[in-house]
């Protein structure tokens, strides 16, 4: 699967101010950012960027997901330590 059918599936379901993916072989890392999420506890916010990803894991597509989710101050703030993929 191509990095750009995981972003697109996203950010179909999500608005998202920045989405970066890193995907290799069968494993994903997701950095996500916007405001909205720092309205959500930690749990919801995983389930915001897991959730559009259900059936290509339940497919096999993706065996392991790695989210981290950022609100926007938080992002300009912790960028530097969590670099785009």
């Amino acid at each position: 699967m191509e990095v750009s059918a995981i972003e697109k599936l996203i950010n179909d379901a999500v608005a998202l101010d920045e989405l970066h993916v890193k995907f290799d072989g069968s494993q994903c890392t997701i950095i996500a950012v916007a405001d909205f999420l720092g309205e959500l506890s930690r749990v919801k916010r995983q389930q915001a960027i897991y959730s559009p990803l259900a059936q290509i894991i339940n497919d096999g597509v993706i065996h392991a997901v790695t989210i981290k989710t950022f609100t926007t101050s938080d992002w300009q703030r912790e960028k530097m330590f969590n670099l785009p993929l």
